[in-house]
C-alpha cells in the first residue's frame, strides 16, 4: 500500500527536471498523476509511459494560458473525478544580468511574470474546488531561493519568485482549513533549466555551497512528497531546500 494510494496529484511543467522527478515519486506511492507540459510532448509521453501505476496521463497546458488550465481544471473534475494535491513547478526564464537594465525589456518582464506567477495562482483557482471537496487538498508552489536573495538568472525572475513565496502565505490563509499551501525554494538543481548557466557560473554555485555540490531533482521532489504524506502540519512557509545556499 503506497501513502498516496487513491489521490490525485497535478504536477505543472512535469515532463522534465524537478517535475518529472515529482511525478515518478507521486507514482511509486499511489497517486494517478496528471501532468502538463508547454512544448515538450515526447519528454511528457514518454514520462507518463514509465510511471509506476495506471491511469497517469499529460496535458499540453501552457501555464500563461489561463483558459487552458479552467478547461484542465473541468477535465480533471470528469475523468479522474478529483484533485488531492496541486504542484505549481512550470516555469520559464533565461539568463539576463542582473546590471544589464535594458536587456530585461517589457515584454519578456511580462512573459516572466505571467509564466512564474500568474500562472500558478490561475491554476489554484481553477482547481480550488476540487482541493476544498478532497478534504486533505495540498499545494506546493516550487519557489527559488532567488526569491529569497534577489539573485538567480534576471531581475524578473527573482521577483517573480519573491512574489509566489508571499502568494503562497496569502494562498495558505486564504484557503484553510480544507488546503494547506506550503512553498519550496530550491537552489540549482540538476536539471535541464540549468544548463541555461556556463561551467565557471556552475562552479561558483557549487564552491559557495556549504555542501559543495548541486542538488539533485529527486532531493527537492523528496520535500514535496514528504508534504503530501507525513508533514501534514506544515501550511504557509517557504522551506528552502538550498544545501544552505543562504547561510
Amino acid at each position: 500500500m503506497g501513502m498516496l494510494d487513491g489521490r490525485v496529484a497535478l504536477v505543472t511543467g512535469g515532463s522534465k527536471g524537478l517535475g518529472a522527478a515529482t511525478a515518478r515519486l507521486f507514482a511509486e506511492a499511489g497517486a494517478r498523476v496528471v501532468i502538463t507540459f508547454g512544448n515538450d510532448a515526447d519528454a511528457a509521453e514518454s514520462l507518463i509511459t514509465n510511471l509506476s501505476g495506471t491511469g497517469h496521463r499529460a496535458s499540453r497546458t501552457p501555464a500563461q494560458d489561463t483558459p487552458a488550465i479552467e478547461s484542465l481544471a473541468a477535465e480533471i473534475a470528469v475523468i479522474e473525478g478529483r484533485l488531492d494535491i496541486l504542484v505549481n513547478n512550470a516555469g520559464s526564464t533565461r539568463v539576463i544580468p542582473h546590471a544589464d537594465l535594458r536587456a530585461l525589456d517589457d515584454a519578456f518582464f511580462d512573459f516572466v511574470l505571467a509564466v512564474n506567477l500568474r500562472g500558478p495562482f490561475a491554476t489554484v483557482r481553477a482547481c480550488q474546488p476540487l482541493l476544498r471537496a478532497s478534504g486533505q487538498g495540498l499545494i506546493v508552489n516550487v519557489g527559488s531561493v532567488s526569491g529569497v536573495r534577489g539573485g538567480g538568472s534576471n531581475i524578473a525572475y527573482a521577483a517573480a519568485k519573491a512574489g509566489l513565496h508571499t502568494m503562497t502565505m496569502s494562498l495558505a490563509r486564504a484557503l484553510a482549513p480544507e488546503i494547506r499551501v506550503v512553498a519550496v525554494a530550491p537552489s540549482l538543481m540538476e536539471t535541464p533549466m540549468s544548463d541555461m548557466w556556463t561551467a565557471q557560473q556552475r562552479a561558483q554555485r557549487i564552491a559557495s555551497n556549504p555542501l559543495k555540490r548541486i542538488a539533485q531533482a529527486e532531493e527537492v521532489a523528496a520535500v514535496i512528497l514528504g508534504l503530501a504524506t507525513t508533514m501534514a502540519f506544515v501550511n504557509g512557509t517557504i522551506i528552502p531546500v538550498d544545501g544552505g545556499s543562504l547561510l
